[in-house]
C-alpha cells in the first residue's frame, strides 16, 4: 500500500499541473478550489471508480458528480490523464471552439457523468443517479463533490433529506472545506458550520479527514462502502490552492489565472 500512496501523490502532482497549465493558457478559470480537491479526486479516478475510459457511458460505471462545477480544471486533468481524451485537448481549456468548458458538460466531454455549474444543484443529480442505481439493482456507486461555499445553497439541503429518505448507501458525498469562497471566509460570507452536526441531522454517516492524506481518503472511501441503510459524508478539511505556495489560503486565488512568472513558479513548486 506504501508504494500505492506514493503513486497516487506523484500522480496528483501531475493533476495539480494540468490544472494550473489551463488557467494559465485561458487567462481565467479557478485554480484555488480546483487544487484543495486534486487528491480527493485523483484517488477517485486512479484508486477507487469502477470505469472503463474506453467505454465512458458504460452503465455499470461508478458515477461522480463534480457538484462545484467551476472546479472543472481538476476533472478535465484527471480524465485526460485516466485517458478519456488526449492531454492535448487541455489547451482548449475555456476557448470558443473547446469541448472543455469553465463548467464539465456531460453532453460533450467523455468521462462527464454530470452537467454542473448552477451551485448546489449536483447532490439531486447524483441521488437520481444513486435511485435509479438501486431499482434497477446495479452495484455502482455515486461520489458527489460539494464546496462547503455551495453547501450555503438551500437545495443541498432538500437534496440531503431524499438522499437520507431513500436510504441512498451507494451515495458518497464529499464536501471540500477548505474554508474560503469567492467573497472571504465560509463564516464571513454565510456560515455554514458546523457542517459535522447538520449533515448528520439529515441521516448521514458522517468521516471526517484529511483532505490531503491519500491515506486517510482510501480509508474514508472504504468505510464509506461498508456503510448499509444510510448515505455517507465525508467531511474533508483541504487548504484552498494546495500544493501551489502563493495560493494557498489566499482568497483571491479563488478564481483567477497567474501571470507568467506565477505560472513558471507553480509549475517548479510541482514537480
Amino acid at each position: 500500500m506504501e508504494k500505492e500512496i506514493e503513486k497516487l501523490q506523484a500522480t496528483a502532482k501531475i493533476i495539480r499541473r494540468g490544472i494550473v497549465d489551463q488557467v494559465y493558457r485561458a487567462g481565467s478559470g479557478h485554480p484555488g478550489g480546483s487544487l484543495s480537491i486534486a487528491d480527493i479526486l485523483t484517488v477517485l479516478y486512479f484508486h477507487e471508480l469502477n470505469i472503463d475510459p474506453k467505454n465512458p457511458k458504460w452503465e455499470d460505471r461508478d458515477r461522480v458528480v463534480l457538484s462545484k462545477g467551476h472546479c472543472a480544471p481538476a476533472l478535465y486533468s484527471c480524465l485526460t490523464n485516466r485517458g478519456y481524451f488526449e492531454q492535448e485537448e487541455l489547451k482548449d481549456f475555456r476557448t470558443i471552439n473547446g469541448r472543455l468548458q469553465g463548467h464539465p458538460d456531460m453532453n460533450k466531454v467523455p468521462g462527464v457523468d454530470m452537467t454542473t455549474g448552477s451551485l448546489g444543484q449536483g447532490l439531486s443529480s447524483a441521488n437520481g443517479m444513486a435511485i435509479a442505481g438501486k431499482i434497477d439493482n446495479k452495484d455502482y456507486r455515486v461520489y458527489c463533490i460539494l464546496g462547503d461555499g455551495e453547501i450555503e445553497e438551500g437545495q443541498v439541503w432538500e437534496a440531503a433529506m431524499a438522499a437520507s429518505k431513500y436510504k441512498l448507501d451507494n451515495l458518497c458525498v464529499v464536501v471540500d472545506n477548505n474554508n474560503l469562497q469567492i467573497d472571504g471566509t465560509i463564516e464571513e460570507v454565510m456560515s455554514s458550520y458546523p457542517i459535522e452536526e447538520k449533515f448528520k441531522s439529515f441521516g448521514f454517516q458522517i468521516i471526517n479527514i484529511n483532505g490531503h492524506d491519500i491515506d486517510e481518503i482510501i480509508k474514508a472511501f472504504d468505510v464509506a462502502k461498508e456503510i448499509k441503510g444510510k448515505p455517507t459524508c465525508i467531511i474533508a478539511k483541504t487548504t484552498k490552492g494546495k500544493g501551489v505556495s502563493y495560493m494557498e489560503n489566499k482568497v483571491e486565488w479563488h478564481g483567477k489565472a497567474p501571470n507568467e512568472e506565477e505560472y513558471n513558479k507553480a509549475i517548479e513548486e510541482l514537480k
